[in-house]
């Protein structure tokens, strides 16, 4: 139960303004979400929470690092983690009905009645957003630091030889191509 708090902030007792929250993630906070394709998480997230009558504006900036595994050569390489994510929370009647009918991923409605606001979720889906689709390091060739040299060798002798310039395939179209300037 304590953990769960960790994440909830007392919104209703906070004068109008900016008011700022920091959270440290790392591989224990990730462990009610089963298995993730990254390690050694050490994610700093500052958390900016403009309160104004009916809504609030929430910034999330996350940094840090975690260790992601190359898409090439499966070793681990570092990342850095840094990003910034912008959300409106706004306070309604019926906010089940307005969350359903929403089609901005940034906007979330909760009840006036409440007096908490869990952001646990918000800063797992945001630390997994910073982290990119295609990980693999910057060396085009795999030459980098962290690249496996027995992964490189095995893409470098599975890797096709330049195609021919000219493909055999339209060869025969030539012979078309003079007889439309005929017509």
């Amino acid at each position: 139960m304590a953990n769960r708090r960790e994440y909830e902030i007392a919104f209703v007792g906070l004068k109008p303004g900016v008011h700022e929250f920091s959270y440290e993630i790392d591989d224990r906070f990730f462990e009610d979400y089963g298995e993730q394709d990254f390690s050694n998480v050490s994610a700093h997230v500052k958390l900016f929470l403009d309160k104004n009558n009916g809504f609030m504006r929430l910034r999330f900036e996350v940094g840090g690092k975690a260790d992601i595994v190359c898409d090439r050569c499966s070793n681990d390489l570092p990342f850095q983690l840094f990003e910034e994510f912008h959300l409106t929370v706004k306070l309604v009647e019926e906010p089940e009905t307005m969350n359903d009918q929403e089609e901005d991923p940034d906007v979330y409605y909760i009840s006036r009645g409440e007096s908490h606001l869990d952001v646990k979720t918000w800063l797992y889906e945001f630390v997994n957003l910073s982290i990119p689709m295609q990980k693999t390091c910057e060396f085009e060739k795999m030459d980098g630091p962290h690249c496996n040299e027995t992964a490189r060798e095995l893409l470098n002798k599975m890797r096709v030889e330049d195609m021919p310039k000219e493909n055999p395939l339209w060869r025969g179209l030539e012979k078309f191509k003079d007889l439309d300037t005929e017509s």
